[in-house]
């Protein structure tokens, strides 16, 4: 199992468009795509701030299930309709975790 932690920066002003793009399309395109989400988070004093976790069997799966969802239509238009007026993100890492040799994922 690996995991994807991706980290978003909100334009300012845009955190709430943000949100509502991924509670309004993005979600359910994670799941038709295979992007399991393990949560996502605020930071405590920047709601702009938005951070997920994403859990893959291995880094092929991972891959191919973000190249199906760059791909998706639907994704691209609800991509664009949410920044209709303008970028929704700032800034954007997504850093690849591997369980460490002494937790259970690892075995």
């Amino acid at each position: 199992m690996i995991y994807e932690l991706r980290e978003y920066t909100a334009t300012p002003g845009s955190a709430d468009a943000l949100n509502a793009r991924f509670a309004d399309h993005t979600l359910a395109l994670f799941a038709r795509h295979g992007l399991e989400v393990a949560g996502f988070w605020h930071a405590a004093d920047d709601p702009g701030h938005l951070v997920y976790l994403l859990r893959f069997p291995d880094e092929r799966a991972r891959e191919s299930a973000w190249a199906a969802f760059q791909a998706d239509p639907d994704w691209k238009r609800g991509k664009a309709e949410s920044e209709a007026d303008g970028p929704i993100v700032a800034e954007m890492t997504s850093r690849i975790l591997t369980p460490a040799p002494y937790w259970p994922d690892a075995h």
